[in-house]
């Protein structure tokens, strides 16, 4: 169930990534598959090519994005790697405790 997003946020995550950026969109999520998870981070962009060698130098595969017929396909970063990968693109405002 995601939950705490806000309309604008993304609209500024589509538009980036309808221009060919990696955008990010952090959300509040709760699954119980992934107990003490919080949140989730889509990691997106529309070329599908940048989009998997950007996750393969975090050691995500391109079996793991969730492709969408809409152009907006993602990674799901959750947990400590979500915290990892947020920390390494310097995108600290992205890391809710």
């Amino acid at each position: 169930m995601a939950f705490g997003i806000k309309k604008k946020e993304i609209i500024e995550w589509k538009r980036k990534i309808d221009h060919g950026e990696i955008a990010f969109l952090t959300h509040y999520w709760l699954d119980d598959r992934f107990p003490g998870c919080k949140t989730v981070t889509k990691a997106g962009c529309k070329d599908l090519k940048r989009l998997a060698e950007w996750g393969r130098k975090y050691g995500l595969q391109k079996e793991w994005i969730h492709y969408r017929p809409d152009g907006y396909s993602h990674f799901d970063l959750i947990g400590k790697r979500q915290k990892e990968i947020l920390n390494a693109e310097g995108l600290h405002e992205h890391i809710w405790e």
